[in-house]
């Protein structure tokens, strides 16, 4: 039917054209249809799309697909208007205004569809197709098929345009190639092919493979053309003859039946040489039949008729009646030998069976004219389509290397849940409803209490799945339970919502703790008998920037009692400087606004985030009551510090006593789990007098991750160590923290 409609566009006869596009459709729908065709080619005029092909062409084209699929008024409406945004930014305002919101929603979604291109065009094309799943290219393609599936479960329309738009695509490439043509049918073959099949549009997906394949492999398209076609009049015969012969015994046995031969697709064929290891002559299905009955007991019936005429082929019978395929395609399949030798394939299927099978998804989402938006769809339909296309990535998986790197990226890592609007939301893969609370706004989060999930009160740490509606119920005020925090407990799962958990925390504690602060040194100061002190002269005295700082060391238990009395009384105090590895010099240029009590004389302490150690590069942070913090130049977190405090940086160097400490360390292993592995590497630790402190083990799918706290006293000792771990057998990496 789409190549009859094909050629309709092609004459260029307005009227042919309008009653193409028009079939199946009542008086008021055509007439819409009339004004549309005039409103686009006065938009359009002489545009041209980037492969060289005029907009108008291009729409008309679209817009002939959709018809043929039968397609609602709307989607056709929609195809013709689909490149409207690109010339004109007021343009979906003026469809809105012409023909409506439904018409102006899908052009839209079609043309964000259609901007995903020069983002997948660089990435499929690439000859290495990424590295692994950090590439960026890589997460830019999950992120292409992240954004269509979410359009699809919004409103399937947009992507059957998407799909009718590049079938019209390769269709232009036939006659006017150029040198994206070859991209252009890699892409297809890698996402919109296999698409087409999730959604059992086969019309679309034979053609879109076989035009594929015809610009990829040109001399073996030809070549299997070649073939087809030279013993073409004799099979042509062969099918006849067969086919007079099972209408006969069907109508003896009194099964209504329409029988005739199937056409053969040469990227199919193809397919099945290269997959089975075949030559052309041992395929079994190069002659097919197609029997449409009325019924599925016919169609058994039918079967044995076929098996009783010929004989059958063991193992190549499939019952996709019983058994239904992920896309919902149900019929009966079986190869069987004629008497002469040559081998038939037949297939058996209801009417309704058959419209499924070549229109898919297209034969039965179907939208009423003015219905409104796609969320008037209803609930229940778009669950059973999220359940169904969230495997599409299934069919995808094969299709080519860079999918390999992204099965192991984030669309595997990600689920699809509605909101009670209908609204989709994606989460990380174990996401909970308090996740699902806190995506939807911060307070809800907070306030979060209950869960419904399809209807149904759950526990708050239940895993969501793909597909489920979720409720939440909240209180009028309050906040989130410490208890989310508690990692064991499997509140939360994504990151976003346990930095909004502590930050809820932090300022509340915060609050508690300057309340505190305030009360022990108002205490303090009326047991020395001192009445309106400067609070904030005090705190500079003991190396505090301001009041607060004072109020939370105080709380803390982390302020020198002695120093605030002296600094209390008006007195200075010294510091004390802590036994250790690192001394402290300020540097020439150090701003004003940093008061360090004691230039060569601070208290300091190594930062536990990245545990420096000689010959490290460091730099002081000066902490708010815990003197001056080391950390290791590179180091993240004071990278971050830096960035906010830049007046708190301070330049340090390790000291003399530095080169005969001891310092903590971190060290991660990971490795091939087996048997005596921990023991192995610790083995390593005692023979070079290493001191472990700590010990973490994690295994899973036989792969092992190890991280050791050790006491070192070098760089050189640590390298060593390193060096030898790397030799253990299993070991893959071994590597400081």
């Amino acid at each position: 039917m789409v190549s009859v409609t094909h050629s309709v566009a092609a004459q260029g006869d307005d009227s042919l054209l309008l009653n193409a596009l028009s079939a199946g459709l009542d008086e008021g729908a055509s007439s819409r249809l009339s004004a549309a065709l005039s409103f686009a080619r006065e938009f359009y005029q002489d545009s041209l799309l980037s492969s060289g092909e005029s907009m108008r062409a291009h729409a008309e084209g679209v817009a002939l697909i959709a018809a043929s699929l039968k397609l609602d008024a709307n989607t056709r409406l929609a195809a013709l208007f689909f490149a409207m945004p690109v010339i004109d930014d007021a343009a979906l305002e003026k469809i809105t205004g012409a023909f409506g919101a439904d018409v102006a929603r899908l052009v839209q979604g079609a043309h964000l569809l259609t901007r995903l291109r020069p983002v997948t065009r660089p990435i499929v094309t690439a000859s290495g197709h990424g590295k692994g799943g950090k590439n960026p290219q890589i997460r830019l393609q999950v992120e292409v098929l992240r954004k269509m599936l979410l359009a699809m479960v919004e409103d399937i329309r947009v992507v059957l345009l998407r799909l009718a738009s590049r079938t019209q695509t390769l269709r232009h490439y036939t006659a006017c190639a150029d040198d994206l043509r070859a991209e252009i049918a890699r892409e297809t073959l890698d996402i919109y092919a296999p698409l087409a099949n999730r959604l059992g549009v086969w019309e679309l997906k034979w053609e879109l493979e076989d035009l594929s394949f015809r610009y990829l492999h040109p001399e073996t398209y030809k070549k299997i053309a070649r073939l087809l076609d030279e013993k073409r009049i004799e099979r042509e015969q062969f099918i006849a003859e067969a086919t007079d012969r099972l209408q006969k015994e069907l109508r003896e046995a009194g099964v209504e039946a329409e029988v005739y031969g199937r056409p053969k697709h040469i990227y199919s064929i193809w397919n099945k040489m290269k997959n089975k290891n075949l030559e052309f002559s041992e395929l079994y299905d190069i002659r097919a039949l197609r029997v449409i009955v009325e019924s599925i007991k016919d169609c058994y019936t039918a079967l044995g008729l076929v098996h009783n005429l010929w004989i059958p082929i063991p193992k190549e019978f499939d019952d996709y009646i019983s058994n239904p395929k992920n896309n919902f395609y149900r019929s009966l399949h079986t190869a069987v030998r004629c008497p002469d030798g040559r081998s038939l394939e037949v297939q058996i299927r209801t009417k309704e069976m058959h419209q499924h099978a070549e229109l898919g998804v297209a034969a039965h989402w179907r939208y009423k004219e003015n219905k409104g938006n796609a969320e008037g769809g209803g609930y229940d339909e778009k669950i059973a389509w999220l359940r169904q296309l969230i495997t599409w990535k299934e069919d995808v998986s094969d299709t080519s290397d860079w999918v390999r790197h992204y099965k192991e990226a984030a669309l595997d890592e990600v689920i699809y849940v509605l909101t009670p609007q209908g609204k989709v939301l994606d989460l990380p893969r174990g996401a909970t409803p308090v996740d699902f609370a806190y995506r939807l706004h911060t307070d809800i989060g907070h306030r979060c209490r209950g869960a419904r999930v399809d209807g149904q009160i759950v526990p708050l740490n239940t895993e969501l799945k793909t597909g489920q509606r979720i409720e939440i119920m909240t209180a009028k005020q309050g906040g989130p339970s410490r208890d989310w925090l508690n990692a064991a407990q499997n509140y939360l799962s994504t990151k976003g919502a346990r930095t909004k958990v502590r930050q809820w925390f932090a300022s509340r504690d915060l609050e508690e703790t300057l309340s505190e602060g305030r009360a022990l040194i108002t205490r303090e100061l009326q047991k020395l008998g001192i009445s309106g002190a400067n609070l904030e002269e005090i705190a500079h005295r003991v190396g505090m920037t301001s009041v607060e700082d004072l109020f939370t060391s105080a709380a803390r238990n982390e302020l020198n009692l002695r120093q605030f009395q002296s600094a209390a009384r008006g007195e200075t105090p010294e510091a004390k400087t802590a036994q250790g590895a690192v001394s402290v010099r300020r540097p020439s240029g150090t701003p004003n606004g940093v008061l360090i009590v004691g230039v060569d004389h601070l208290l300091t302490q190594l930062a536990r985030c990245c545990k420096p150690a000689p010959p490290d590069a460091i730099e002081g942070f000066v902490t708010r009551g815990k003197g001056v913090s080391i950390h290791r130049s590179e180091c993240v977190n004071f990278q971050h510090l830096a960035s906010l405090h830049p007046e708190r940086i301070i330049e340090t160097a390790w000291g003399d006593a530095g080169a005969e400490g001891r310092f903590a360390t971190d060290i991660i292993v990971d490795a091939r789990d087996r048997q005596r592995l921990l023991r192995d590497v610790t083995e390593i630790f005692a023979k070079e007098r290493i001191n472990v402190i700590g010990v973490n083990t994690q295994s899973r799918n036989g792969e092992a991750r190890m991280h050791f706290t050790v006491e070192i006293s070098n760089l050189t000792q640590l390298r060593r160590t390193l060096t030898l771990i790397h030799k253990v057998n299993g070991v893959v990496t071994a590597r400081r923290r």
